[in-house]
């Protein structure tokens, strides 16, 4: 059978590849008040089109926002492995992924795509703006500034959001008030899934037990039918799966399920991953609980400063799972064309 190249996945995939937050919690009935709070409280986050790439290297912008808090920025519709991209971190370093012909028009100081093959076809530019040398009217930001302006002006749609802890001042609405600037919120879906069948874990059993209890590798093929909402009956007629809940398992009454779509930064999911381990403050039935974060499969980067790659579906992501006395697993996963994370 071929393999499944970008192009072929394009007419079953959306052009926009959101950030996916998830969490599942088995034999829950209600969702404590404070829990709801929370994910109401996920924050909004912007969409600005047409954006010179060299504003996010304006000191007006970069003291406004870079040094008082933690900036985030993503081109948006942008394809890694094809389109010229773009991220701004929170430690104020801005990543560029450029092809070979606008690395050499931009004359920018980068390094070669560890995913580029034999024939260097794409260059990592990475700036640091909260470098002391990178002062205004200093050689290196006047240099990036012409490169970026003048020499080679690159323009994109960006997803933005900003964190800060009590910082008076400009807020991205309005510094961006110039530009087509649209404020959104993530899209939150509950679901309550009767009946469910869940494996058996215990949180001191990494690789499982014959008859008594599952494996991590297990419990994770597992969530990701679940969050995929594939069935678990093992029908010989479907079409579709022939999966089945791995042994051993029990039947869940009610688990519920939350996933928020959009544009989640990590200071949002921190706050819901410690509301989720306040969950079994107090006496539940459940026994465990998970918290699934998928990234955005075209960032250029992944874990940290990490290089991302796309190869068939740029994968990036990281589950915790919770137990009732508040052991956890932390399981990491990424595609092809990236590090091993941190």
């Amino acid at each position: 059978m071929p393999t499944p190249s970008r192009e072929g996945q394009a007419q079953s995939l959306s052009a926009e590849a959101w950030q996916q937050v998830s969490f599942l919690i088995p034999e829950c009935g209600i969702l404590p008040e404070v829990l709801k709070s929370t994910i109401a409280d996920i924050g909004e986050y912007y969409v600005v089109r047409n954006l010179p790439i060299h504003e996010l290297v304006a000191h007006e912008f970069i003291d406004a926002f870079v040094k008082k808090g933690s900036c985030y920025a993503l081109t948006y519709n942008t394809k890694i492995d094809q389109d010229n991209t773009a991220a701004l971190l929170p430690n104020g370093k801005l990543i560029l992924s450029v092809d070979k012909d606008t690395y050499e028009e931009l004359g920018l100081q980068g390094r070669p795509s560890q995913y580029s093959g034999k024939k260097i076809m794409r260059y990592i530019i990475t700036i640091d703006l909260t470098d002391s040398g990178f002062h205004p009217d200093s050689k290196k930001h006047n240099r990036v500034l012409w490169a970026l302006k003048e020499k080679k002006p690159l323009e994109f749609d960006f997803l933005l959001a900003w964190y800060n802890t009590g910082a008076e001042g400009s807020t991205l609405m309005s510094y961006f008030s110039k530009n087509q600037i649209q404020a959104l919120k993530p899209k939150i879906t509950f679901s309550m899934l009767r009946d469910l069948q869940c494996p058996v874990l215990q949180s001191n059993e990494l690789q499982g037990k014959p008859d008594e209890s599952c494996s991590t590798e297990e419990l994770f093929e597992w969530l990701g039918a679940v969050l995929s909402q594939v069935s678990l009956d093992n029908k010989s007629s479907s079409f579709v799966s022939t999966y089945c809940c791995p042994q051993p398992n029990t039947i869940v009454e009610k688990a519920f399920l939350c996933t928020i779509t959009g544009f989640i930064i990590p200071e949002k999911i921190i706050q819901l991953l410690e509301q989720l381990c306040s969950y079994f403050d107090e006496p539940k039935l459940a026994y465990w609980l998970t918290l699934t974060v998928h990234g955005f499969a075209d960032s250029p980067v992944s874990w940290r400063e990490s290089e991302h790659g796309f190869h068939k579906g740029g994968e990036n992501l990281y589950n915790f799972v919770i137990f009732r006395n508040l052991d956890y697993w932390l399981q990491m996963a990424v595609g092809t064309n990236d590090d091993c994370p941190p």
